[in-house]
């Protein structure tokens, strides 16, 4: 077992009280300034000022260059030092610097590739226990005697044999691997919206997706290679999962699929408003399963990609987003039409949404028992702001415009039965 670099608290007190403490203490804070420094440079020159950037972050010391950046100036200081003098100090801050910049890689990546979520903030949580109770082990001198502790428990698994810090290290690798694929496809979803609009916009994102599912699918490879698990013995398994597929995953496997043909063929697009199932809304996402469509009113409606593809889909901005709005009114007989005409374009123009080209258009639609119908149609270029708001203004200027000059609006006619005599 290798010696423990502190064996008692005096030997603390010992080092702590040695003049070349406060050396390596000096040497730690300027290589921390240099580090901000340098980071605080780099964010300014290329504009790394996104919440969820894995390098800079929200703020500086919250992503993974500035530890990064400190625990490689830390570790030339130590082999400078190292020349003259002891560097115990140097030693713990360098365990505790990579512990830092592991958690501060873990936090990131999570972040950036999965919603916020209590079982995000649990694990990582979890792997900034680990990675600090790693770091006292180290210390303490506990680690090689629990590794070696642990690899004595050992079990045969078919023809090969494995024990507990097999184990342990494989499941590391492996989640090293998963944060890596992970991370990669961050960046290449990142860089790949970043400033795309429209249907470059679902076209890239089909892009991250297929790139995203292919790195998680080689990790996941990796990471069970790692944990020591037989590929071979996965092809049983590769054969359920197909007939699992054919027999009670086809819907599941359509939504997939779906989610891929839409993307590609920009049938429907993030930004579009649509109308499916009875609902309207815009389109704010389009994942590989499902797609999100958020109406005006705040409700969401989680659609399944398969519903784009064999439902009938109204996508009010598919070549352009220009929607023409009617509003019917009925006016007393003996109403001058041709007036009526004109007040009701003219006070269809009153609104500031409503496009001049094409003009909005009045017409004695029909003939009803009760008055003559009217029916003024407008066009409007931003529906994503709010339909029935629009209407609403319209319909009270057409209101006030009508009761400004006299034109009165029947009250309908409905026949009463009077009691029949006994």
């Amino acid at each position: 077992m290798a010696p423990s670099q502190f064996d008692d608290f005096a030997d603390w007190v010992a080092m702590l009280s040695r003049p070349s403490t406060l050396i390596e203490l000096a040497a730690l804070a300027m290589c921390a300034a240099l580090a901000w420094a340098m980071c605080a440079g780099v964010r300014r020159s290329v504009g790394a000022e996104r919440p969820s950037s894995i390098w800079f972050g929200r703020r500086l010391i919250d992503g993974v260059m500035f530890p990064l950046v400190w625990l490689c100036l830390a570790f030339g200081a130590k082999l400078v030092l190292a020349q003259w003098t002891s560097v115990a100090m140097f030693r713990l801050a360098l365990a505790a610097l990579v512990a830092l910049v592991v958690i501060r890689v873990v936090a990131k990546v999570l972040h950036a590739a999965f919603a916020e979520t209590t079982v995000v903030r649990m694990l990582e949580r979890s792997i900034s226990w680990i990675a600090w109770g790693a770091v006292v082990l180290w210390v303490s001198g506990l680690l090689p005697l629990l590794l070696d502790e642990l690899d004595q428990i050992h079990w045969k698994v078919g023809g090969s044999s494995m024990s507990v810090r097999t184990l342990i290290e494989g499941t590391l690798t492996a989640v090293v691997v998963l944060i890596l694929s992970l991370w990669i496809s961050a960046a290449i979803e990142s860089r790949l919206l970043r400033s795309a609009t429209g249907g470059d916009l679902s076209l890239r994102k089909a892009f991250s997706n297929a790139a995203r599912a292919f790195l998680l699918f080689v990790g996941l490879l990796v990471a069970l290679t790692a944990v020591g698990i037989d590929l071979t013995a996965l092809s049983v398994l590769g054969g359920a999962i197909g007939v699992g597929i054919g027999l009670g995953l086809q819907r599941l496997a359509a939504n997939y699929v779906s989610g891929f043909v839409i993307l590609a063929e920009r049938s429907v697009r993030i930004g579009d408003s649509v109308r499916v199932d009875g609902f309207e809304g815009v389109i704010t996402d389009i994942n590989a399963r499902y797609s999100v469509v958020r109406a005006l009113a705040g409700r969401e409606s989680i659609v399944p990609n398969e519903m784009f593809v064999v439902n009938r889909v109204e996508n009010l901005s598919l070549s352009d987003h220009q929607l023409c709005q009617p509003t019917m009114l009925l006016v007393a007989n003996d109403s001058d039409v041709d007036l009526v005409i004109r007040l009701l374009v003219q006070a269809t123009l009153e609104q500031e949404r409503v496009l001049r080209d094409p003009a909005p258009q009045a017409s004695l639609s029909a003939f009803a028992a009760d008055g003559l119908e009217f029916t003024v149609g407008y066009w409007i270029a931003d529906p994503h702001n709010g339909q029935l708001n629009l209407r609403s203004a319209v319909n009270l200027a057409i209101l006030h415009a009508l009761r400004e000059h006299g034109v009165r609006m029947p009250a309908p006619q409905r026949p009463t039965e009077l009691p029949k005599s006994p």
